[in-house]
């Protein structure tokens, strides 16, 4: 009997207050694509974006198991790196879609040229294309 391999999968979860919004910035600001949103009673209580093959859910506000969006809390836990072909190209959509830009592109000794922006409840993105070779800087 032959066993097929196990290859492990990651689905990011990120919290929101307003689903469809967050949704809406997702896919109309940042690019990525829809995965649909779920209602329960007339209220968005799921929704899930693509990012290549990727897939990251956007959850809804729970206090009963500790989960609300980073603009309720005092400080972020952390961010979402998304790599794209051309970091100056999505710099220049993200910006003229008036979202809020963090970090304007700039070339990291770490080898990639990224840009940072918060999406409308909190979280923070970072946009990156890696550097070639001879360009990263040790």
């Amino acid at each position: 009997m032959t066993e097929t391999a196990f290859v492990p999968d990651i689905i990011p979860g990120l919290v929101y207050q307003d689903i469809r919004a967050a949704h809406d910035f997702l896919v109309d600001v940042m690019g990525f694509a829809s995965g649909g949103l779920y209602e329960e009673g007339g209220r968005v209580v799921h929704g899930e974006v693509r990012v290549g093959e990727r897939r990251i859910w956007l959850h809804r506000v729970t206090h009963e198991h500790g989960l609300d969006a980073p603009r309720a809390l005092p400080l972020n836990h952390g961010g979402i790196v998304v790599f794209v072909p051309d970091v100056d190209a999505h710099y220049a959509r993200v910006k003229a879609a008036g979202a809020e830009v963090t970090s304007e592109p700039v070339d990291q000794a770490y080898g990639q040229r990224e840009y940072g922006v918060r999406d409308p409840e909190g979280h923070r993105w970072y946009v990156a294309t890696p550097l070639p070779a001879a360009v990263v800087r040790s």
